[in-house]
């Protein structure tokens, strides 16, 4: 590691041992604890079930009974250290707690190995350094890039949140109070632009690819649909525009007449309708919350067609469009530094212990407070 780094390994583990100064009893003892309950369970094991070694269906059984046993302790004895590293009383009784939510340590250990391990790294790492730790909603981050700009929107304000995963429409109340409007059910925007640009054989990721083919594209020569506009509400379907795309090259192909400039005219006219169907139903929300600012954000809203219509469209209706710079707009650290330092700026303070979810609704969030405990 450079010695110009903000910190040093060495720097670190001294401050490691500093913190453990009055504290080596107590973990010496939830250590011997660990290692005893151990012993006990495996020589059960042992004596119930035989060596462990022989292959046996029930000997596998076993061993992965006693994993499930002693995953929570560990974490225990885990979690001990980081609130002794944090400056927090911590009792030989901070083993156990793990024990009460096991099922969620079960669900995060198997089905999210990877985020868990990440959480945990990042924990340890604030530990060491006296450093709070927040866990930052990833679609609030997209929300708050467009804050970043020189000229933030106040609240309320209607979000529009699309990606590749996503295409929701958001009021923001307040920071961290969300109500969701609209959103797909089905594909999301970004990935109706990347299933079309492998249907016209263009390079992942497919936005950009799509967008730069359709500046060469006639809007007029296709007619594909504008997904539920007629319909009354703010969800959004691209599913069925994506298959549309899919049947007119079939229909070139089978007529050879996919060259160049008809690959092109395909993605003007799909970009046409996805814009479309976005700037309508921006309008609508607009209109039904009565608010006058639109927040863009995620992958799709570095399209340059999409922000040029919003800002025509929102115009003649009194109102105005902000999205983040091209840089912020895809997956990106600042938007989540950012949002983690509203967040700790107005007293947000999370668990010791990590916590991951796979799908978080955004709805779920709550403004800024301090959560004490586990």
């Amino acid at each position: 590691m450079s010695t110009n780094s903000a910190w040093r390994i060495s720097d670190v583990l001294k401050t490691a041992k500093d913190k453990q100064v009055g504290f080596k009893a107590s973990y010496f003892m939830a250590f011997v604890a660990y290692m005893a309950i151990s012993i006990v369970i495996e020589l059960t094991r042992e004596w119930l079930f035989g060596p462990s070694d022989d292959g046996s269906v029930t000997a596998i059984v076993a061993e992965a009974v006693i994993g499930l046993l002693m995953m929570p302790l560990g974490a225990g004895l885990g979690l001990l250290g980081i609130r002794r590293a944090s400056g927090r009383n911590t009792p030989v009784s901070t083993l156990w707690e793990p024990y009460t939510m096991a099922i969620p340590l079960l669900i995060m250990f198997i089905l999210m190995g990877a985020l868990i391990v990440g959480a945990t790294i990042a924990r340890s790492i604030a530990a060491g350094l006296g450093v709070p730790a927040l866990g930052i909603h990833h679609m609030e981050g997209h929300l708050m890039a467009p804050l970043m700009s020189d000229d933030p929107p106040e609240y309320p304000f209607v979000a529009l949140l699309v990606s590749g995963g996503h295409t929701q429409l958001i009021r923001a109340n307040a920071f961290g109070d969300y109500q969701l409007l609209g959103e797909s059910l089905d594909d999301a925007a970004g990935e109706a632009f990347d299933k079309t640009a492998k249907l016209l054989g263009l390079p992942y990721p497919g936005g950009p690819q799509v967008a730069q083919l359709a500046e060469l594209g006639d809007p007029e020569r296709f007619s594909f649909p504008r997904p539920m506009v007629k319909h009354p509400g703010l969800d959004f379907s691209f599913s069925g525009l994506k298959t549309h795309v899919g049947t007119c090259i079939k229909k070139l192909r089978a007529a050879d007449d996919l060259s160049d400039q008809s690959r092109a005219d395909v993605a003007r006219c799909f970009e046409e309708a996805v814009v479309d169907t976005l700037v309508i139903k921006c309008k609508r929300a607009l209109k039904q919350e009565s608010v006058n600012t639109l927040v863009m954000a995620g992958g799709v809203s570095a399209n340059r067609r999409l922000r040029a219509r919003l800002e025509e469209a929102l115009a003649k209706e009194g109102a105005r469009v902000l999205y983040p710079a091209p840089q912020l707009c895809t997956d990106n650290g600042a938007m989540i530094a950012f949002a983690g330092a509203l967040r700790l700026s107005q007293g947000q303070c999370d668990p010791d212990l990590p916590s991951v979810r796979a799908r978080w609704p955004i709805t779920e969030l709550t403004p800024p407070g301090c959560e004490v405990g586990v």
